[in-house]
């Protein structure tokens, strides 16, 4: 799953080698200016941008979104010795705790993508993913031997009606980083949408969430070439949903020559191989989330066809071999980058 520093609040993302997957790109000018802010949230820049800014309270609004964001970033950092994520990995192996209701939706999602998936995606990889954390490093093979055992599903009950979580295993962690983004950030555009506001989009790093425009025009969304990452593959022109993209060169350290990026196979322990970036594309975050690093995990040979058996017809996978698969349902609305003729297939 997914193990980045998703929730830290570090500022050292350049550091990390941090790359957002996806760039907004500028559409053509309307009667009104848009209006943008920006904060840092999940240990990323966190964009929301409105078309017009000319709608009333626009400034407020923004700012309420951002701080509903921040409240669920607040309960599901591992990050935060605090928060409800931190308190329910510290009662490992004793009688469990009472937690938001919020926490306890994403939990379950993360235990159905683990069925779902056959395994691909696992939230229980707490004890693995600080690899790519700067102040960690990557685990020996002893060590890993050693907690690979503990990072199963199957140690996690979840009280539904109580809105209770227990770990039954006492070396078993989670990390949500790989499920709980997307909801997240969903949060803050249902916010602006709930507000009033029309028009709205909401990009956090590789993720990119968006209602429709008043002016009818589509929010262009670039897609970052996994193995040259200033250079874009293509544009998705996206009316309204999501974009939704991993890959290992947004978050990385360097050790000894090897590159440590954040998304770890659960059957190896190790960042995954093979594929440079997954970008998915969908209606709604439900049909994709998690789904991208799945898509990593299962490796070249399996990505493109466990994403249609999952459910997602609209993706590209950039592997490491300088192939590029793209979905057939995609293939027809993708646009090339600006000053290119067509949509480079490496």
């Amino acid at each position: 799953m997914m193990g980045s520093p998703v929730f830290s609040r570090r500022a050292a993302l350049a550091a990390l080698g941090a790359v957002a997957p996806l760039v907004v790109l500028p559409v053509s000018a309307g009667v009104t200016a848009p209006y943008r802010a920006r904060r840092t949230l999940m240990g990323t820049a966190v964009d929301i941008t409105v078309a017009d800014e000319s709608q009333a309270g626009v400034a407020q609004k923004v700012d309420a979104a951002f701080e509903a964001m921040q409240r669920l970033e607040g309960l599901m950092s591992r990050f935060d010795g605090s928060s409800a994520l931190s308190r329910l990995n510290q009662s490992a192996g004793g009688p469990g705790i009472a937690i938001p209701r919020e926490m306890l939706e994403v939990l379950q999602q993360g235990q159905a993508l683990s069925r779902k998936t056959g395994g691909a995606f696992e939230p229980l990889l707490g004890q693995l993913t600080a690899q790519a954390d700067r102040d960690a490093g990557p685990l020996d093979n002893a060590q890993i031997r050693r907690l690979l055992p503990h990072a199963r599903s199957s140690a996690l009950h979840l009280d539904k009606r109580a809105s209770r979580a227990r770990l039954s295993d006492p070396l078993a962690r989670i990390d949500l980083g790989g499920v709980a983004k997307l909801p997240i950030l969903q949060a803050g555009l249902d916010a602006l949408t709930q507000s009033g506001l029309r028009g709205c989009m909401v990009n956090g790093g590789g993720d990119v969430l968006a209602s429709r425009r008043a002016d009818g025009q589509p929010w262009r969304i670039g897609v970052r070439d996994g193995l040259q990452p200033d250079r874009l593959l293509a544009v998705v022109p996206l009316r309204e949903g999501i974009v939704a993209s991993s890959g290992d060169y947004e978050r990385y350290v360097t050790i000894g020559g090897t590159r440590y990026h954040h998304i770890i196979d659960p059957k190896t322990g190790r960042p995954t191989a093979g594929i440079h970036g997954v970008t998915l594309v969908a209606e709604t975050v439900d049909q994709v989330n998690g789904l991208g690093t799945a898509a990593m995990v299962a490796g070249p040979a399996r990505a493109s066809r466990s994403l249609q058996g999952w459910g997602v017809p609209e993706f590209i996978v950039m592997h490491a071999d300088r192939t590029v698969e793209i979905g057939d349902a995609l293939t027809g609305k993708l646009q090339p980058p600006p000053g290119q003729q067509a949509i480079r297939r490496a």
